[in-house]
């Protein structure tokens, strides 16, 4: 974990940016509870899952100072467990799930981030809104009182290199700037994975995604 968050550092020096202004977040899909338990005593207090099942036995293995965000597809069916579980949503790829969301965090008091996800190559094998005409889209968003959107989330096409993925690390970056100011909008990024995070935090990155660097293979 220490030299993951060197090179987040370094990569952050080399864009002018401060290292405290990213997030490192640990995909602990696919990893039994042991190593997620690892990490935390190892300092890491952020973590991100692709279920909503899977989550829930991790959840209520970690001491509850533990953050947790869903970084996976969400069904509308299982957006109640969603706002029990999370702090942040960084999947929303339709409307209908905002919608589902919105209406179990207000239900529960409760207030939930959400990242609107975009499928900037039009892939379709990913989720997400299209880039074109993005901001009227989620214009309604704006609305929401307990789902607050925080920013944008993409994973792009898959390259052969880390740079590969800089114009798709750019392109997200040029939507978030489109996009109109919420109130309390933190215009967050949550783009870049094991491959490639350091690209993606030269391109202002403020949540990468790191499962593989961190963890190694997944067990399960």
């Amino acid at each position: 974990m220490r030299q993951i968050e060197g090179r987040i550092a370094a990569a952050a020096a080399r864009a002018g940016r401060r290292p405290e202004d990213v997030r490192l977040m640990g995909v602990s899909k696919g990893q039994p509870t042991a190593a997620v338990r690892a990490a935390w005593e190892a300092g890491l207090r952020l973590f991100g899952e692709n279920r909503v099942q899977e989550a829930a036995g991790k959840v209520a293995a970690l001491p509850a100072e533990a953050e947790w965000h869903l970084i996976g597809p969400l069904q509308t069916n299982k957006a109640r467990r969603a706002v029990e579980l999370f702090t942040a949503v960084h999947s929303i790829d339709r409307p209908r799930i905002a919608e589902a969301l919105e209406r179990e965090a207000a239900a529960r008091g409760a207030e939930l981030a959400g990242f609107i996800e975009v499928n900037l190559a039009a892939e379709p094998s990913k989720h997400g809104f299209a880039p074109t005409g993005l901001a009227e889209a989620v214009r309604p968003f704006a609305a929401l009182r307990h789902l607050r959107i925080a920013g944008l989330m993409a994973i792009p096409p898959q390259g052969d290199t880390p740079e590969d993925s800089r114009p798709w690390f750019r392109a997200l970056r040029d939507e978030l700037s489109a996009l109109p100011e919420w109130s309390g909008w933190p215009g967050w990024l949550s783009m870049g994975m094991s491959d490639d995070f350091e690209v993606a935090i030269e391109e202002g990155a403020t949540h990468v995604r790191v499962g593989t660097a961190l963890f190694g293979p997944r067990e399960l």
